[in-house]
């Protein structure tokens, strides 16, 4: 599971046998999980976060889209 940042207590990562899906990732906190899209960025699952920590966490992801994109390209091939 490549972590490809590390904010606050989130951890986003992808695991590392999902090269049939379209570029995401994951973000867990504690025992919560939620899963993004990252073209465009938008919730695929959500196992546990309340609303306005989503939109917090969706935040992230958009602040570093390029970045995962780059990173899962870089990783899975584009």
């Amino acid at each position: 599971m490549p972590t490809v940042l590390r904010e606050g207590p989130y951890r986003f990562f992808w695991y590392s046998h999902e090269p049939g899906e379209p570029p995401h990732v994951h973000v867990d906190r504690d025992d919560i999980s939620a899963k993004y899209w990252l073209q465009p960025v938008a919730l695929a699952r959500n196992l546990g976060y309340p609303a306005q920590e989503l939109r917090r966490i969706r935040k992230i992801v958009e602040t570093h889209q390029s970045e995962f994109l780059e990173a899962w390209n870089g990783y899975f091939g584009s």
